[in-house]
């Protein structure tokens, strides 16, 4: 019976290497390696020798070696803050399909919301040389915005809008947002304000674009209130106690996120606080539970999927060497007017 080699990998790595599927299969190196690349260039009897091989050893192919000539690796890689907040899930979900569609593969990356770590993310991401990066959001570093100029690599930054993005974008403004919702509960003859917001730069920006709106529309100053990003279904219900019995009374509540709408909902029940006649509830996302809550939730609809299409289009032309057109595309939003308002 023949053996499976036990000689590993160079420099004591302990990887297989293709020499040692090579020893198993009984053919040169050059022969084992045109049966996993070009397997038209070898007969029947070698692809089953190679194939065999690598079943019994596990061997994967170096894919970063092979793709230096043709400098193209077939790998994107994701950036986002979280995975714990299902809020950009549908944008991931459809940038991995539509890269699958063209025969590329996603690496997703959680860089929380320290801008240090994802510093420190990018250049492990870079250094690997992918055929594209997708970034959430457009505050980055400069030093990590100098990285990724230098590198060459496409670069997309989403679920934001800037007019001077890295290489190219797909999202939409959060001061639009803010302001959109102002306006939006004026016209339902609500007077005074409170918003509660995660402590990340883009609710940041939609914090203060509503109360902003609020002031222009001759409102009283809008009360504020942060609470540790990702935000979720506690700091709502917190956040809404601290409003209830410290400070004024209001009568609609701007939430940056719907799990934290959902608090402010479940924590309003808790304290027999109707909603919507003695409190409007706003949240941002329209997440898959937002239609299903009693009342249903107001909320602010972002097209994720469409974020994630368009991320991978842009990444494939770049990769494949066609031409981009409009480098930065808006999306926009909507406001989904339901019960909670």
């Amino acid at each position: 019976m023949t053996q499976v080699p036990t000689r590993r990998g160079r420099r004591g790595s302990g990887a297989l290497t293709l020499h040692d599927v090579a020893k198993l299969a009984g053919v040169a190196p050059i022969t084992a390696s045109r049966a996993l690349n070009k397997p038209e260039q070898v007969s029947d009897e070698v692809r089953k020798k190679v194939a065999e091989a690598v079943a019994r050893t596990g061997y994967v192919p170096n894919l970063l070696a092979g793709g230096l000539a043709s400098t193209r690796s077939k790998l994107v890689a994701a950036v986002v803050p979280t995975i714990s907040g299902p809020v950009f899930l549908e944008t991931i979900q459809a940038l991995t399909e539509a890269l699958a569609e063209r025969g590329y593969q996603l690496m997703l990356g959680q860089a929380g919301y320290v801008g240090s770590r994802e510093d420190a993310l990018l250049e492990a991401i870079v250094g690997r040389r992918p055929d594209g990066i997708v970034l959430t959001g457009i505050m980055h570093s400069a030093e990590g915005r100098r990285r990724l100029l230098a590198s060459g690599i496409p670069v997309v930054e989403t679920w934001d809008l800037t007019p001077t993005p890295i290489d190219m974008l797909v999202g939409f403004s959060h001061v639009e947002v803010g302001r959109a919702v102002a306006e939006f509960l004026h016209t339902k003859g609500r007077r005074r304000f409170a918003v509660m917001a995660g402590d990340d730069e883009r609710a940041t920006r939609r914090l203060r674009a509503f109360q902003a709106a609020a002031l222009g529309l001759g409102l009283p100053p809008v009360q504020a209130i942060v609470v540790p990003a990702p935000t979720t279904l506690k700091s709502g219900r917190s956040a809404l106690a601290e409003l209830m019995d410290g400070g004024p009374k209001i009568d609609a509540v701007f939430c940056s996120s719907d799990l934290l709408a959902l608090g402010v909902l479940t924590e309003a029940q808790a304290r027999s606080i109707a909603v919507p006649e003695r409190l409007a509830i706003v949240g941002f996302g329209d997440l898959e539970f937002a239609a299903d809550l009693h009342p249903a939730l107001t909320t602010v609809h972002i097209n994720g999927t469409a974020i994630g299409r368009q991320a991978a289009q842009f990444i494939v032309d770049r990769a494949e060497g066609h031409p981009i057109g409009q480098s930065v595309i808006d999306i926009g939003f909507s406001i989904v007017d339901r019960q909670s308002s």
